[in-house]
């Protein structure tokens, strides 16, 4: 049986006035830090190669969907798809979360974040940094008319949207803007799903390398977005999962990331498979894969994410 049959009932049971009520609020109103003037840049969105994705995003904005309030846990996170730096997978590591994550009381802002290009910015480098910090800081900030707690605000990215979420989670301290007050945009914990970490070339994904850091990057530019490399005590708790015979993101991405944060006595629950490849969503087989949504329920659980 086709797996994305399976979901759909799941789907069609969620509360209709909660997805009604799905909203997108911009990040900046206009005024994007470090951004450059261009003409026939245009947004788009498309679907081919089994995968929606979007791309040339120049007002970064999150797509607020928030939970119903009968279930409301006051939790949220912060979705960032994946898609090599390249593109955003808006529809099965976005949209399709978003709408798993209401289903039991979790609010979900999907992030239209800027691709790293240096047609559109000054430093490409940190330019999606800049959307995850001030993503992280815009919910923050509205927490309490949003309902959601603001000690209860996770961070999660799908593939090379798994290394945005690391960044944001070991670099939240980092100044790459200059925020309009003193809001911290440290995440409270992070969901990682097949996630580039490093930028070492032995184990990174290419294209995500080199859409962010360029071809000929410094050996400093590659440290300090290797992010096994830059976990610390104060680097948030992390649930993750990969496939070992992942061939586009290898597994030891994870497997680094996990050990440095168990080196600095942070919390870490990782989940490697035998099957799965990479790109797989919440799941697209009987394999055991695709039973990482309910673990991953089971940990925020245990973490009192799923209580008011």
């Amino acid at each position: 049986m086709n797996k994305s049959i399976l979901f759909v009932p799941i789907w069609l049971m969620m509360s209709v006035t909660a997805f009604s009520q799905v909203k997108t609020i911009s990040l900046w109103n206009g005024k994007v830090p470090g951004s450059k003037e261009v003409v026939n840049y245009n947004e788009t969105t498309d679907s081919n190669d089994n995968w929606t994705k979007t791309r040339g995003v120049t007002n970064p904005r999150v797509d607020f969907y928030p939970a119903p309030s009968e279930t409301n846990t006051g939790t949220a996170v912060i979705i960032c798809p994946g898609g090599g730096y390249w593109g955003i997978a808006i529809d099965h590591e976005g949209k399709q979360i978003a709408e798993w994550f209401n289903s039991y009381g979790v609010s979900a802002f999907v992030l239209k974040y800027r691709l790293p290009d240096e047609a559109i910015m000054n430093d490409k480098s940190i330019g999606p940094l800049q959307d995850a910090q001030e993503a992280i800081r815009l919910v923050r900030r509205n927490a309490k008319g949003w309902n959601i707690n603001p000690e209860k605000i996770g961070i999660m990215g799908f593939s090379a949207g798994g290394h945005l979420a690391s960044t944001a989670s070991t670099h939240f301290n980092e100044k790459v803007y200059e925020p309009i007050d003193q809001t911290s945009a440290r995440p409270n914990f992070s969901i990682l799903i097949y996630p580039v970490i490093s930028m070492d070339s032995a184990i990174t994904h290419a294209g995500s390398r080199l859409f962010l850091l360029g071809e000929h990057p410094s050996e400093a530019l590659v440290k300090r977005f290797s992010n096994e490399l830059q976990v610390t005590d104060q680097t948030p708790p992390a649930f993750m999962v990969h496939s070992l015979n992942d061939e586009v993101v290898p597994a030891q991405n994870s497997i680094l990331y996990a050990l440095a944060m168990k080196q600095h006595r942070v919390a870490c629950e990782l989940h490697l498979f035998e099957h799965g490849g990479h790109g797989y969503g919440l799941g697209r087989s009987d394999d055991t894969e695709s039973s990482w949504p309910d673990i991953c329920k089971r940990w925020l659980k245990s973490n009192d994410l799923l209580t008011k």
